[in-house]
């Protein structure tokens, strides 16, 4: 009813209009003032215009990628106390939504005169400490050039990437080069699992013999079969869902400052549920604490 004055008080006049409909011209003015001054809003409409400005600010942040669990998520880890459902229907009302992963396209190419490691996990993606069980795999984007792929190394245990690289040929090369970061940056002692796919790249005898010089066990899943290799396909499908599907792209050096920037953001911010709603980064740190207390109490 207001909205139909606002629309027709430059034609008909505010008072014609609330005699016919009827509403006193008082009620109308009074909605008026209230939209001009936030003081005069009800509570719950100032508290709605406080916390959309909390949503958008957490979403903004967050690569415009979380839905509503992650942006209530994040809230309450800031200190705003307020329930699911109000999180829900302001974003709703603002438009906002998490991005949702799409089909996958099958990159995996066997060889079948290699030999094949044995299934040293059988699905069990879970690993007590870091640099116990790390996953590998690659993805695709396209640009306007053509394909390029991203290879992803990532430690189970916290689900945290800990090697990636960008690369415009589905080479052996590439992934040993994302292989490669992972092992400087880490230095992982003996014990070591290192878990892929059927993937030529991956049992090729230079990337087999990398593993076998810096004493990382290989292991292999079953063919045709994502779950034998799900935790990587995870890491996969999360970042062609939150920056591959989301612009187009023109050139390699893009998906590659972009997939920079994405790495960092997922290893240091991203609330993942397995974790607790907590990063990587953090969920290693704990670990980490937790071994320097544990040392001093024995």
């Amino acid at each position: 009813m207001i909205a139909f004055i606002d629309e027709h008080r430059d034609v008909y006049g505010i008072e014609p209009i609330c005699r016919l409909l009827p509403i006193a011209p008082s009620t109308y003015y009074r909605h008026a003032g209230r939209r001009s001054d936030p003081e005069q809003w009800p509570a719950r409409a100032r508290r709605d215009a406080e916390l959309k400005a909390l949503i958008r600010a957490v979403w903004d942040e967050n690569f415009g990628v979380y839905g509503v669990r992650k942006v209530w998520r994040q809230l309450l880890r800031d200190g705003v106390k307020v329930a699911r459902c109000t999180v829900a229907r302001l974003m709703k009302v603002m438009g906002l939504e998490g991005v949702r992963r799409g089909r996958r396209i099958k990159t995996t190419q066997r060889d079948d005169a290699v030999p094949c490691p044995l299934d040293r996990v059988k699905r069990q993606f879970r690993a007590e400490r870091p640099n116990a069980l790390w996953v590998a795999d690659f993805t695709y984007c396209w640009t306007w050039s053509g394909f390029v792929y991203v290879a992803f190394v990532t430690d189970v245990f916290a689900r945290r990437i800990v090697g990636w690289r960008v690369s415009g040929s589905m080479r052996t090369d590439f992934v040993l080069d994302a292989l490669n970061q992972a092992l400087h940056d880490r230095q992982p002692p003996p014990g070591l699992i290192h878990h892929s796919d059927h993937g030529s790249q991956y049992l090729s005898i230079r990337y087999t013999e990398r593993l076998v010089d810096v004493g990382v066990e290989p292991s292999v899943g079953t063919v045709g079969d994502s779950y034998d290799n799900a935790l990587a396909e995870t890491i996969n499908g999360l970042y062609k869902a939150e920056v591959v599907h989301r612009r187009s792209w023109r050139t390699l050096q893009d998906v590659e400052l972009a997939t920079l920037e994405w790495v960092h953001w997922y290893n240091h911010h991203r609330l993942l549920g397995p974790l607790g709603y907590v990063s990587p980064a953090e969920a290693e740190d704990a670990y980490n604490r937790n071994l320097v207390l544990s040392a001093r109490a024995a």
